[in-house]
């Protein structure tokens, strides 16, 4: 369907999140290839702590995650000044996902101080107009992570990644600021098969009010 055809309100911002090796990112870029939406991207490649993080968590956690906090809140901000030109834009991160990340890594008394600077410094974020929740099991995101072959990302642990998969469940099952789609992204592939792809650009053209859900049947690949 071309998006020009449109007879409804096509989201102005759509944000697309997920926990790591979900395919985020990679439908985030293709959304904005297919609206000419700008893309905000996660850059994980500057964060200097990240690399010790992976192989060291309990000792780089903080720094790791104010960093991230930090980029975060810069990004927001380019944001709301691009919006007052009608900038459309899709992101592949929610500021909320940060405190997701900081509650599944850092000690109480990190998370005291974490909160301090989170409060200051995602005052007025602008709210999406859709959110995409992508979801998958940890067997998937293993798998898909490890086909992607970032070094850093092998030391994963499962029970890392079991404790983060657990907080995007509880933090989007209680959901409510913006309009949801949540997409089972295991059994489709948004990459590569346009008959998925095609079906999520309907939905998302469609301006869905509240809380939806995508169990399609797995694709042929």
């Amino acid at each position: 369907m071309n998006p020009a055809t449109s007879q409804e309100p096509i989201p102005k911002y759509i944000a697309v999140e997920g926990p790591i090796g979900v395919g985020k990112t990679t439908l985030a870029n293709k959304i904005a290839e297919t609206f000419n939406y700008d893309a905000f991207l996660e850059q994980p490649t500057e964060n200097p702590f990240l690399k010790n993080f992976y192989k060291n968590p309990r000792q780089s956690a903080l720094a790791t995650q104010l960093f991230f906090l930090f980029q975060r809140a810069q990004q927001i901000q380019e944001m709301k000044q691009r919006s007052l030109f009608e900038t459309v834009r899709v992101a592949d991160f929610l500021i909320q996902k940060d405190r997701l990340f900081a509650e599944v890594t850092l000690s109480q008394e990190e998370m005291d101080l974490y909160d301090k600077v989170y409060e200051h410094v995602t005052l007025d974020a602008p709210t999406p107009d859709l959110v995409i929740y992508l979801q998958a099991p940890i067997e998937t995101l293993k798998e898909r992570i490890s086909k992607r072959g970032n070094i850093h990302e092998q030391y994963l642990t499962l029970d890392y990644l079991e404790r983060l998969n657990d907080a995007y469940s509880k933090f989007f099952l209680y959901y409510e600021d913006a309009p949801l789609l949540i997409i089972n992204a295991s059994d489709i592939n948004l990459e590569s098969n346009e008959s998925d792809y095609e079906n999520l650009i309907t939905k998302i053209m469609s301006n869905p009010k509240g809380k939806n859900f995508i169990n399609p049947q797995p694709s042929i690949i």
